[in-house]
């Protein structure tokens, strides 16, 4: 398994979630996926709705904070795969892991799979 560099985890508790949240967009529309789209995917993730997202890009909250607040789904363990290089099932901490799980969710959008597919639906 491959292992993170030192500080990985710590780099991405203290990163904002607005200052990423711009290249999900650009990535998923650059892909002919829509903003609305990606909110359904983070909503189906986290729990939160566009006026929470909204209000927690404009409080510009860590990836800590943001998925501190969040209601995990029960079935985010069924992501799984690689991205990035790391085996997201295989990733120790737990923060860096659900990070993993957004981007992974985002990469299927933008991959052009199918909605139920990226929500694990039946």
């Amino acid at each position: 398994m491959k292992t993170p560099p030192p500080g990985t985890d710590e780099r991405i508790a203290k990163m904002t979630f607005s200052s990423v949240y711009p290249h999900y967009v650009a990535k998923v529309e650059k892909k002919g996926r829509t903003k609305k789209e990606l909110h359904e995917v983070i909503k189906w993730l986290t729990g939160y709705n566009d006026k929470k997202l909204k209000s927690l890009i404009k409080d510009e909250v860590t990836f800590e904070a943001f998925f501190k607040g969040a209601k995990l789904n029960p079935n985010a363990h069924l992501i799984t795969g690689v991205i990035c290089g790391y085996r997201i099932e295989e990733i120790q901490n737990p923060l860096s892991q659900k990070a993993r799980y957004l981007d992974k969710l985002v990469d299927e959008l933008a991959k052009g799979r199918k909605m139920e597919k990226i929500l694990r639906v039946g």
